[in-house]
């Protein structure tokens, strides 16, 4: 029999679930609490019963968001297949292709909410901290700070200049991925120089 607790959760997974998609497909404007109800098929009340207002519930998908990230690094750091550089341009893809493929949850992931900013800024870190350990495989644990806010930095302003239409491949001649692994080779130079 499933408990009240874990039916409570697991509308709350759902109504996440569903905000993410409404976010995907249609941008912070297309995500309200009744359509987020609607489209996870609970009652109209459901969504109120987890979540004051849309600002908690798009900080909550983007916390959400950012535990997945978190996840797939430390799994992208577990795979003994790859080299130490591998994994590291693997992780930066794994950015670059959030920003690409879900354009609007990554610009929320990047936007300190309202209510209870910390929940957000703690999600980050834990992800920047799975970055950190990928980045300090391939350049050591001495550089690794520096070169890890170098490299996502970076790939941040990569991937924002490409989603405003700034990144001409005619003007630049070159591309997102082409400039990200731009960044991973200047790094890994540099440690291989030190």
């Amino acid at each position: 029999m499933t408990t009240r607790a874990e039916s409570a959760a697991r509308t709350r997974r759902e109504l996440l679930a569903a905000a993410g998609a409404l976010l995907d497909e249609g941008g912070p404007e297309a995500v309200t609490l009744r359509a987020v109800g609607a489209a996870a098929g609970v009652s109209r009340g459901a969504p109120y019963g987890h979540f004051v207002d849309k600002g908690e519930l798009l900080a909550s998908v983007a916390i959400e968001s950012w535990s997945t990230l978190t996840a797939a690094l430390r799994e992208l750091r577990e795979d003994s297949r790859l080299a130490p550089a591998d994994r590291l341009r693997r992780s930066l893809h794994l950015l670059l292709d959030l920003a690409r493929g879900r354009p609007h949850r990554y610009a929320i992931m990047f936007v300190a909410p309202e209510r209870n900013p910390e929940a957000l800024l703690g999600a980050a870190s834990e992800t920047q901290d799975a970055f950190l350990d990928i980045v300090a495989d391939v350049v050591g644990s001495a550089d690794a700070r520096r070169s890890a806010a170098l490299l996502m930095a970076s790939t941040h302003g990569v991937a924002s200049m490409e989603a405003n239409g700034q990144l001409d491949g005619e003007k630049w001649g070159t591309s997102a991925p082409e400039l990200v692994d731009e960044l991973i080779d200047l790094v890994g130079d540099r440690a291989n120089r030190g």
